[in-house]
């Protein structure tokens, strides 16, 4: 699904250049969920905003579903990302005067989906990540959790072919966090293919496997 070869990029700031990837190789396949492992300023933040072609490389190939996705503008790269990725954030950037369901169904108005199907698939995402019952219920009216929970459901609305969490747990006390990372691992064991951006390697344990990634190289690629 992913094939990441020689991947390099470079930032011009003017007085510096900074190498942030420096020949980055990897690939995972359709249904795995791995975790990308680097403390800050290792590139790991740089390496998700490409693959989840919220960027392109200075150097190198990146294919997402057999598509190279550097030879791509920003308009084709917009087109895939609301196609083919669901994001989750740290921070949840949820909508605040909106509904749990409102927040969800966001993204398909997006799609130019009728309205009355919009809510029936963001009903049905929200049951998948145990919120049923808080369907009315606006952000602040929510635990950290459940918030984190409304935003994988509003990730998993356009049934993406995958699921990029950027510290999923950062904002999250123990307990909350590695609930999250239940519903994760639930979503992979359905055929969701999720890769998770954390330092933390408690987190980065949950997953299958777990590439590491240090000033702007691939450390190591290891099974879990």
């Amino acid at each position: 699904m992913i094939q990441v070869k020689d991947v390099h990029k470079s930032y011009d700031l003017g007085e510096t250049f900074v190498h942030a990837l420096r020949g980055v190789s990897f690939s995972i396949e359709k249904g795995e969920f791995v975790s990308i492992m680097g403390p800050s300023g290792s590139g790991k933040s740089t390496l998700m905003n490409i693959v989840g072609c919220l960027d392109t490389p200075s150097e190198g190939t990146y294919l997402l579903n057999d598509r190279n996705v550097g030879n791509l503008n920003e308009e084709q790269l917009a087109g895939i990302r609301n196609e083919q990725i669901g994001f989750v954030f740290q921070k949840f950037q949820l909508l605040p005067r909106s509904s749990a369901l409102e927040n969800v169904a966001l993204p398909l108005k997006y799609a130019s989906v009728k309205q009355s199907e919009r809510l029936i698939r963001a009903e049905e995402v929200l049951d998948k990540v145990g919120l049923t019952n808080r369907l009315t219920h606006k952000p602040t009216e929510l635990s950290g959790g459940e918030q984190q929970r409304v935003a994988i459901a509003r990730a998993l609305v356009n049934s993406p072919s995958i699921l990029f969490a950027d510290e999923p747990t950062g904002n999250l006390d123990s307990k909350t966090g590695n609930q999250v990372l239940e519903i994760f691992k639930d979503l992979n064991k359905r055929g969701q293919t999720i890769v998770v951006i954390t330092h933390e390697r408690e987190v980065a344990k949950q997953s299958q496997r777990t590439i590491t990634i240090k000033d702007g190289e691939i450390g190591s690629d290891s099974i879990n």
